[in-house]
């Protein structure tokens, strides 16, 4: 970002970008993530904006720098996940203080993720009943769909095979199979 960076900016560029970004891969995305937002995302993994967590809107921006970012920003190695508890973090204290619910339906998703992400039985479930509350809101049921299936991954593996190779973990004969017979890829 050239000029200081804000909740309002981070969360109006992710809301401009809307879905048809959010969840594609697109190097072109990727690349406008990073050049705008990786210094940021930096910075608030040190702890460097830790007091946007009181408000709903820097708490999203929180989320978002250390959830959905990094995914775009270092798709295809661990970095993109190394900020995966600062993010739990983040979201747990937000949905505590009912952030989540202080944004339209498409955006509260996102509160949620960070739980879908871990590969930890009590997280997955956590992110079904989130997600089933989201689904009850807003009559959108994808969300809940993709937490079902990252839930059921983990209760069958453990953890997230397509996530293997980047965190340099041998895979198992099941998780190959798994994968090579058109299983999610992340």
């Amino acid at each position: 970002m050239t000029s200081a960076p804000t909740p309002g900016k981070i969360v109006g560029f992710w809301r401009d970008a809307g879905e048809k970004a959010w969840f594609r891969r697109s190097a072109k995305f990727d690349e406008s993530v990073r050049i705008r937002f990786e210094v940021v995302h930096l910075e608030a993994s040190r702890g460097n904006f830790a007091s946007w967590g009181g408000s709903a809107e820097g708490a999203l921006a929180l989320v978002l720098l250390f959830d959905q970012f990094p995914r775009h920003i270092y798709r295809g190695s661990a970095h993109a996940f190394a900020t995966d508890g600062l993010a739990r973090s983040a979201a747990d204290r937000a949905i505590t203080d009912g952030f989540d619910l202080a944004f339209e339906t498409d955006l509260q998703p996102f509160f949620y993720l960070p739980f879908e992400h871990h590969e930890d039985a009590g997280s997955q479930a956590r992110s079904v009943e989130l997600s089933t509350q989201h689904a009850e809101r807003s009559g959108r049921t994808d969300y809940l769909r993709y937490a079902r299936l990252h839930a059921d991954l983990i209760a069958r593996f453990g953890r997230f095979p397509h996530r293997n190779k980047v965190l340099g973990r041998v895979s198992t004969a099941e998780e190959i199979e798994y994968l090579a017979s058109g299983g999610f890829k992340g």
